[in-house]
């Protein structure tokens, strides 16, 4: 009896490698500063690409301020952030006031670009309940400890937006290790099913702590899992500001007039560790590796593209330099003011109508603090 021939339903190489070929990387500005996608260069007048630039140094000078304020003790939980300031401030300057931010634990400066106050991020980073009362206003929440579930909320929040007729968006950032979890498939899923008003930023900085992207996932991008969810998904260079900002300003029109959400992809390196814990990133990156992305500099390549344009110089940079290292100070100065965090703070804060059993405890602290 003859063997029968197996057959294949569908060419599986084929139809992924279609799907793949699909997602190149968006680029406006190379290395050099020099504009190589005229048609995706987005409307900014030179007034908004100078307080781009200016946002992107401060933020550079916060990073480093903070790195010594916490190796000083005057800091707790600190995620750096050299080296992602165009995937993060670009984003966030395509915005309205309006539009609501859902960061992870690194985006701390999108949050406060949106109107946190500086000494309140202080206070976040050393715990104090302080840092997480959110101005009247500032449409943020607190950095999301824990990884990916800001997918979640922003599915939730933008759905809400949808719901009230607003005409504003929700984002939300993870790195290319949250997009392992179980929430951002759950997030863009839900937001992409109801067509919710949300944009999905995953900014794939290669490494979760120690952990290659090329572990996280064998698709060849990020942005192709968007296929699943029956959304559009893009991959941005990260490094380049104006490829970001095009990116989530077309996202944020489409999501406003209904179209649903976008998941973008921001190639993008951090130059520092994954956090200031004990995280030590040469036991699992290469010398010539950070080589490679040092030349990718987002601040460098900006700056070149507005020197070039007569837009920026070095005393407009000192200016900024010198602005945020005197506004640190005093941020940092004012959260050393603030009352010291007590145990009945947590307990009465906690919830609206206090339990029996923390009524107990409460009365216990409460004396201790006394004496």
């Amino acid at each position: 009896m003859a063997s029968k021939t197996k057959t294949t339903l569908a060419d599986s190489v084929k139809q992924l490698e279609k799907i793949e070929n699909q997602f190149e990387t968006l680029q406006i500005l190379n290395e050099e500063g020099e504009v190589v996608n005229e048609a995706a260069m987005p409307d900014l007048s030179d007034e908004q690409l100078q307080e781009l630039m200016k946002r992107m140094v401060y933020t550079r000078i916060l990073d480093q301020r903070s790195i010594s304020l916490n190796r000083q003790g005057r800091l707790g939980f600190y995620a750096p952030t050299a080296g992602q300031e165009a995937s993060q401030l670009a984003s966030q300057f395509a915005l309205e006031k309006e539009d609501f931010i859902l960061p992870g634990y690194r985006d701390v400066p999108q949050i406060i670009w949106h109107g946190l106050p500086l000494y309140q991020a202080f206070l976040f980073s050393r715990g104090h309940f302080h840092g997480n009362q959110i101005p009247e206003g500032v449409n943020v929440i607190s950095p999301q400890i824990i990884i990916g579930a800001q997918y979640i909320q922003a599915a939730g929040v933008a759905l809400g937006m949808k719901k009230r007729g607003a005409k504003s968006v929700a984002i939300t950032y993870t790195g290319d290790g949250g997009s392992s979890q179980g929430d951002f498939y759950e997030g863009i899923n839900f937001a992409g099913a109801y067509k919710a008003p949300a944009i999905f930023i995953v900014q794939n900085n290669r490494f979760a702590i120690s952990t290659p992207v090329e572990k996280q996932t064998s698709a060849k991008t990020i942005a192709q899992k968007a296929v699943a969810a029956g959304i559009p998904g893009i991959q941005v260079d990260g490094m380049d500001a104006l490829a970001v900002y095009a990116a989530v300003r077309e996202a944020r029109e489409r999501a406003v007039n209904g179209e649903g959400p976008t998941l973008i992809e921001t190639l993008t390196y951090r130059y520092g560790p994954h956090t200031m814990a004990g995280d030590d990133p040469t036991r699992y990156r290469t010398a010539d590796l950070d080589n490679e992305w040092e030349k990718k500099d987002p601040l460098v390549r900006f700056r070149k593209f507005l020197e070039t344009k007569g837009l920026w110089n070095e005393d407009m940079e000192n200016e900024v330099i010198e602005r945020a290292k005197e506004e640190i100070k005093d941020a940092i100065k004012k959260a050393d003011e603030q009352p010291k965090q007590k145990v009945t703070d947590l307990i009465s804060f906690m919830y609206e109508e206090m339990p029996n059993h923390l009524e107990e405890q409460y009365e216990i602290y409460k004396e201790k603090e006394s004496k």
